[in-house]
């Protein structure tokens, strides 16, 4: 998995491009980037978030953090993403590909966040999109999962905009926090069709003259 080493950008052969972003495994330099924008972003994301450790933003924890990652990327188990502004290169949020599961699944799960400053522009569902077309069409999956508290709404926009189907509802899912949090189950299958094909098929068909 040498496409995922330590080091800068211009390292890494797995930059994932998408609409006026772009998404690659995080790296030490990004560190002072990163703990301002989680700072600033605290108290927007607290409500959606597990509880932080004490130390979450100090440079050791993200050592460990990038540690952990990338012992994880050796193992397939998950592939993390930072995104990216395509224009000036301002760190924007994160995305992860996680709980890969291989064999008779082919299965993976997907997580985000964006930074307080860039919410509601549209930067997530590009996101989103540039990786899930990678984890179908490199990674060779066959299903992305997510899921996001109901009362998340710019979650459930970004998700359905790309084409994600909402499935159910799972009970105290996940510790969200401090609290065991009910979540909807949302899933994109690689032959899902795009949601404007899709609206498009759902439409009232009209008598013919």
């Amino acid at each position: 998995m040498a496409l995922f080493r330590i080091g800068r950008e211009r390292e890494h052969t797995s930059v994932l491009r998408g609409e006026g972003v772009f998404l690659r495994p995080p790296v030490m330099d990004d560190f002072p980037a990163w703990a301002a924008l989680r700072e600033e972003s605290r108290d927007f994301l607290t409500p959606w978030e597990p509880s932080w450790p004490a130390d979450d933003l100090t440079r050791a924890a993200f050592r460990r953090r990038i540690k952990r990652q990338t012992e994880e990327i050796a193992r397939e188990e998950s592939a993390p993403y930072f995104i990216f502004r395509q224009t000036d290169g301002v760190l924007l949020g994160g995305l992860t590909i996680g709980q890969i599961r291989r064999g008779f699944a082919q299965t993976a799960s997907i997580g985000y966040w964006m930074g307080l400053p860039h919410a509601g522009r549209g930067y997530m569902s590009r996101a989103v999109r540039a990786a899930a077309s990678h984890a179908f069409a490199n990674m060779r999956l066959h299903r992305l999962e997510a899921a996001c508290l109901p009362t998340n709404e710019a979650s459930i926009r970004a998700l359905e905009s790309v084409g994600f189907r909402r499935e159910g509802l799972a009970r105290a899912y996940l510790r969200i926090n401090g609290r065991w949090r009910d979540h909807l189950l949302f899933a994109l299958l690689e032959n899902d069709p795009p949601p404007a094909a899709r609206r498009r098929n759902l439409a009232p068909q009209r008598d013919c003259p």
